[in-house]
């Protein structure tokens, strides 16, 4: 059976993975779908995105730098995608509306959780960045079991921005990030910084990993190299790129739009071995 026309935009998006996870997905049920990858710049998003909706397409993934547009974009917006600001799903409804979705977070924790069998509750957490990325990120880790949450960025206001829309002063915080090296161990950081991406080093101090700690980058590939092997040189128990990340929030768009549940560990397994 033919499923239609689905994308993923973003800018730029010649590296996304996300064409071939959707047509491994649709494999297993024997589904036939057209997706593919649309570069489109800023200025040029909400024109290609109608456009495409226009010609007939039903679903839509976004990456950078566009998940923010795609929130403004939407006529509805799930839970998920209203606590975070951004949207990385689009779906055209019966009516020719758009709705938006954030499957970041709750694709995180399942591959921390499920993946790699971590049990976060009871973690202190420090999430390192406050922009698109940890907003789509924050609430999960809290609805996760975490014990706080102390989000370092380097421009502070952002940082206090997010921590106000959570609302949870007990749990979740702010700290400078030149303060760093003083705030002590922790047993969970996250690297939500585009630091990878645009090749620029992080420069942490090994002083923030707990004994037990476990280092999850929400990049893959090449852009979470330096993170990670800072976390193994320093001692973290556990370093995880986002790979498993990117798979389990592609598994969730994927029912969304299809109505079934894919198996994400044989594909999971299979851009292990080729990506590393």
């Amino acid at each position: 059976m033919n499923a239609g026309q689905f994308a993923v935009f973003g800018h730029p998006i010649s590296h996304s993975l996300s064409p071939q996870i959707h047509q491994a997905f649709a494999r297993q049920f024997g589904i036939e779908l057209e997706y593919r990858a649309i570069d489109a710049a800023p200025a040029d998003f909400a024109s290609a995105v109608r456009a495409f909706f226009t010609a007939g397409g039903r679903g839509a993934n976004v990456t950078l730098p566009h998940k923010a547009a795609a929130f403004e974009l939407a006529d509805e917006r799930s839970e998920a995608a209203r606590r975070a600001g951004s949207a990385n799903v689009l779906t055209r409804l019966p009516d020719g509306r758009l709705a938006a979705h954030n499957t970041d977070g709750d694709g995180m924790v399942r591959d921390i959780a499920e993946r790699h069998q971590v049990d976060l509750r009871g973690h202190t957490a420090l999430l390192l960045g406050a922009g698109g990325a940890a907003h789509g990120v924050a609430w999960a880790l809290l609805d996760a079991g975490v014990e706080t949450l102390t989000i370092v960025n380097r421009t502070p206001e952002t940082a206090d921005a997010l921590a106000d829309a959570i609302g949870d002063p007990a749990r979740a915080h702010t700290r400078y990030w030149e303060d760093l090296a003083a705030l002590g161990a922790f047993d969970l950081i996250v690297n939500a910084t585009s630091a990878g991406v645009l090749g620029k080093s992080l420069d942490l101090p090994f002083a923030i990993i707990g004994n037990r700690a476990l280092c999850y980058d929400l990049s893959y590939g090449k852009a979470a190299t330096d993170f990670l092997a800072w976390a193994r040189t320093a001692g973290a128990r556990y370093a995880f790129d986002g790979l498993g990340m990117l798979i389990e929030t592609a598994a969730d768009a994927f029912e969304l739009w299809h109505g079934k549940r894919p198996d994400t560990d044989p594909v999971y397994a299979s851009l292990r071995q080729t990506y590393g």
